[in-house]
């Protein structure tokens, strides 16, 4: 697509959009990837946040380059780009000396950065912090450092940030693995203590959240929240206060997949009316019963043990990311194929190839036509659908049959 239809087809992004929920699209996306995002050159791409007409891309990478140039920039785990042009923008280009796992939108034209890093531009700032995208800077009066891990997830909803990950305090306050802060100053809100526990793995860790009106949900490597069975997943009434662990609850990853795999949860995002959720997942092709390498959608007003209202399975690959816009869910990670509960590293009956990227219908839980294909490699680590398109980020270079090195758009036809 060209840059002119590109900008015809994108609409007034409000300044301050939240990271909190997916926007709607009434159509699928079209396969032909945008001509004009830019190139990351090594690395991996694990994060992607939309600040008004500004993309933050966040990862473990070190050079980038603008569609069509030669000329290679130097961008340290981050950099930005205008989402209409796809030119990186010359002054944000902060060095964070660790990966960059999780990106939020912040107000006035910040962005919020969790990951491995210690330092940003030399001064300590363990795994979290606010940066403006007019020159890079760190915003002072954001002091949240987290401790003891790493942080891998952030959601923003006005005044709080919610902060996922295998850390063990935050700002000095002891939190384990989730902590929801002040916005602003990055003090830890004790309204919200919600522990996960009971490891699943070595250590216990929310690997994703995704928020939508009063209901957090989380997964990752733990069996219990706030002491209450809640095996790999959980959604937390954000609503009350103190913050509590929902009813809602389900068994479906109570199973162990391999034992390679006791954490196999990876990423979720609701509905944008926030009346479903759908969870992808690692793990290995597993028995008849287990959600391994699978995408299942659940509702969130349910009561009682819930079963998932579809599973549609790769047969033995992993999907890691998921975006839902309601005209689609979309789901990326090193797959193969769609649509095949019965394969077994192979193509099973009724099994349709989705090399890498792929959508399904969410009603029928059954793969959508749309196959823009991609590289495999590791996966498809991020998506973010925005109300132009839908921005996807991963470890390759060829999307929808073309170079997009690492960063790449599918837009709304």
């Amino acid at each position: 697509m060209t840059a002119a239809a590109l900008a015809a087809a994108l609409v007034l992004i409000p300044a301050d959009a939240s990271a909190a929920g997916t926007v709607e699209h009434r159509r699928v996306v079209s396969a032909d990837p945008v001509d004009t995002t830019p190139h990351v050159l090594d690395g991996i791409v694990n994060a992607i946040a939309l600040v008004g007409g500004t993309v933050v891309v966040g990862g473990s990478f070190s050079e980038v380059r603008d569609a069509g140039s030669s000329r290679v920039l130097e961008r340290a785990n981050i950099f930005a780009y205008d989402l209409a042009t796809g030119r990186i923008l010359p002054d944000f280009a902060p060095e964070l000396d660790g990966p960059v796992n999780a990106l939020a939108a912040g107000a006035s034209g910040t962005v919020y950065a969790g990951g491995a890093f210690t330092e940003t531009d030399g001064a300590g700032t363990r795994r979290l912090v606010r940066l403006r995208l007019a020159d890079g800077t760190r915003v002072p009066g954001f002091r949240a450092q987290a401790e003891g891990g790493t942080v891998t997830s952030l959601v923003r909803s006005g005044s709080h940030l919610y902060a996922g990950g295998d850390f063990t305090r935050v700002g000095g306050v002891r939190r384990t693995a989730l902590a929801r802060l002040d916005a602003a100053t990055g003090a830890v809100d004790p309204a919200f203590s919600i522990t996960p526990g009971a490891p699943r793995g070595s250590r216990v860790k929310v690997y994703a959240m995704a928020l939508a009106g009063d209901r957090l949900a989380v997964d990752g490597g733990f069996g219990t929240l706030d002491g209450l069975s809640r095996p790999q997943l959980g959604l937390i009434d954000v609503g009350s206060s103190p913050a509590k662990v929902a009813d809602w609850r389900t068994d479906a990853y109570a199973p162990e997949c391999k034992p390679d795999f006791p954490s196999y949860v990876r990423g979720l995002d609701f509905a944008p009316d926030g009346s479903y959720f759908v969870v992808v997942t690692s793990g290995g092709a597993g028995s008849a019963g287990k959600l391994c390498d699978s995408a299942a959608r659940f509702e969130t007003r349910a009561r009682g043990t819930t079963r998932p209202t579809w599973v549609n399975y790769t047969g033995g690959d992993t999907l890691y990311s998921v975006a839902v816009t309601g005209a689609a869910v979309y789901v990326g990670g090193h797959q193969r194929w769609l649509d095949n509960p019965r394969g077994r590293d192979s193509a099973g009956p009724g099994a349709v190839s989705r090399p890498g990227i792929g959508a399904i219908h969410p009603v029928t839980g059954k793969a959508l036509r749309w196959n823009p294909t991609r590289d495999r490699g590791i996966g498809v680590k991020a998506f973010l659908a925005h109300r132009g398109g839908l921005l996807v980020g991963s470890d390759t270079t060829r999307l929808g049959r073309e170079y997009h090195a690492r960063i790449g758009m599918f837009p709304l036809p």
